[in-house]
């Protein structure tokens, strides 16, 4: 059932609208001089952008998504020349991080070799891990000391690159640096600021969540115990208990005129924290886990999301920090405990609502409320664009028809789902 005066969208047009995402998406695509593709973050844009969160290695999953979904061989084909377009981009990056650098392409290029079984692809990918390990400095990569830009995120990505010694490396500098606060430990995002961020793109609980993957693959008790402290840490700032999951986006509060003192997405929300949660119930098998991913999904669902309630609340549609996220854990409660469909059929029904379609197939425009007009361009890419959107509505229809719940390309801090009662009821 879904709750009265919710319009539920047929699930052959969520499908439909996919599909013109997809057409809108790979007509942005640009030739490059290998005979490859490459994306800008923006249409309007002069130069390619080759990362996950906002370039070419973040739409090369939803190739492989509609690749396995439609069994249409020209998204595998589309998905290949984009991997051979970031093989070309390996060597000349100054970021190794896993969204904004090198180890992102290392992790999409392994999938495409794993997934299609192209050798450059995989040759490409080993040689970007090596130019990731070369770079080192014994500490960290750059500035930023995190799960998006930093060590926590190339942890991650070696690991699922298949390479755990180079994940042990990137992880074990959070042992020396933590810094004790009253209930466990965090760390700074970046040198010079007293802000201590709490989430999962770049706090204390992205960096929780490599940990503990990193430390119960390699058999670290160290390193998941860390994880553990860092969770407790966050968990000591909620607000909204004992039904509910709410810590502050950041303690004091990063750039107070430009960022709301708390959030409900992926990257700075319970949308996201319950990820976290989710990842210590599947490495511990501790139910308390699982008791704290629904608190946050309570709070997640009673925040008033998706609705733009006010200037500035919930303006974006995508996959980092909108609606399309929550859906990502919508879906998740709906494989993994048989969730009614309820909410994920009104964040669908928005998603539908807010799409752009004409001739040129479909996409979506997230709005800046401070700017004029307020409408941003639409963008390609997974984090604020079609890539992210995308993905997340045809794995919406797979549900909706008792479909397989899993991803063609998992998510590197997304836990798969784990459904011991069998597949999800179709809606």
């Amino acid at each position: 059932m879904t709750a009265p005066g919710t319009t539920v969208v047929a699930v052959d047009e969520v499908e439909d609208i996919a599909v013109e995402g997809l057409r809108w998406l790979t007509g942005t695509a640009r030739e490059t001089r290998e005979g490859g593709l490459a994306w800008p973050t923006r249409p309007s844009d002069d130069a390619d952008e080759p990362t996950l969160y906002n370039g070419t290695a973040g739409i090369v999953p939803v190739l492989l998504e509609a690749w396995r979904h439609f069994g249409d061989d020209a998204y595998a084909d589309t998905a290949l020349r984009a991997a051979r377009g970031l093989a070309a981009r390996v060597d000349d990056l100054d970021d190794d991080s896993l969204y904004f650098g090198r180890t992102g392409l290392a992790l999409v290029l392994r999938a495409v070799h794993d997934s299609l079984g192209d050798a450059a692809a995989g040759e490409a990918a080993d040689r970007a891990l090596r130019l990731v390990r070369s770079r080192f400095d014994g500490t960290r990569w750059g500035e930023l000391f995190e799960l998006m830009g930093g060590n926590a995120g190339i942890g991650l990505g070696a690991l699922l690159c298949g390479d755990p010694d180079l994940a042990v490396l990137a992880v074990e500098p959070y042992l020396r640096t933590a810094e004790r606060t009253a209930h466990g430990v965090h760390w700074p995002h970046r040198p010079g600021t007293d802000s201590r961020l709490h989430h999962v793109s770049h706090g204390t609980l992205g960096i929780a969540l490599a940990l503990a993957r990193v430390g119960a693959a390699t058999g670290r008790a160290d390193l998941l115990g860390l994880a553990l402290s860092a969770a407790a840490d966050v968990v000591s700032r909620d607000s909204a208990g004992p039904e509910g999951f709410l810590a502050p986006h950041s303690t004091p509060q990063y750039l107070p005129d430009l960022i709301d003192p708390v959030s409900y997405g992926w990257c700075h929300g319970p949308a996201g924290d319950a990820q976290l949660f989710r990842t210590l119930r599947d490495v511990t098998s501790d139910p308390a886990w699982t008791t704290l991913a629904d608190r946050c999904w309570h709070t997640v669902v009673h925040s008033g999301v998706p609705e733009r309630l006010r200037p500035g609340f919930w303006d974006n549609n995508g996959r980092c920090c909108g609606t399309a996220g929550v859906l990502a854990l919508a879906c998740d409660r709906i494989a993994e405990q048989r969730d009614a469909f309820d909410f994920a059929d009104v964040l669908v029904a928005d998603l539908t609502a807010r799409a752009v379609r004409d001739g040129a197939g479909a996409r979506w425009s997230n709005v800046d409320f401070r700017s004029t007009p307020s409408g941003l361009e639409p963008r390609p890419g997974w984090a604020m664009g079609n890539a992210g959107i995308v993905r997340e509505l045809l794995r919406y229809v797979r549900l909706a028809r008792g479909g397989d719940p899993g991803y063609a390309f998992t998510w590197p801090d997304q836990p798969a789902v784990t459904t011991a009662q069998g597949r999800p009821l179709a809606r």
